[in-house]
């Protein structure tokens, strides 16, 4: 039973282990934050995954990310009310709508956190 004012929730234990790793490699650094426990690493973590969030939707809302699988990358640009689909091409982004590869598309995909994951993927030749 979690303590007054505080709830728990249940992840994998890959989850668990991802993040009680991360969280012993970087110990010293988080403490200088305040963050003193894997659960407030956690916790920290979803707050600046929040922040993240809010602050690209409040600082960026003519552009809204649809879906992220393999390779692709469908995001609804609103200035223009149309479907823009990015996709990797030979490891760097391509924005198909534009036929760019440094439109705000492919600027707008690149900041996008599980991006990152895809590009290593196909950089390694695996499928995400």
């Amino acid at each position: 039973m979690p303590k007054e004012g505080f709830r728990s929730i249940t992840v994998s234990e890959d989850v668990y282990d991802r993040f009680n790793s991360d969280y012993l490699k970087s110990k010293s650094d988080l403490a200088i934050r305040g963050v003193r426990s894997l659960s407030g690493y956690i916790s920290y973590m979803l707050e600046e995954r929040m922040r993240e969030d809010e602050a690209l939707s409040l600082h960026a809302p003519m552009m809204k990310k649809i879906s992220v699988d393999d390779g692709r990358i469908v995001l609804l640009d609103n200035t223009i009310n149309r479907i823009a689909e990015v996709v990797v091409r030979d490891g760097e982004l391509h924005c198909q709508l534009c036929e760019e590869d440094g439109c705000l598309h492919v600027g707008f995909a690149y900041a996008l956190p599980e991006v990152s994951t895809i590009l290593s993927a196909h950089s390694t030749g695996e499928q995400t």
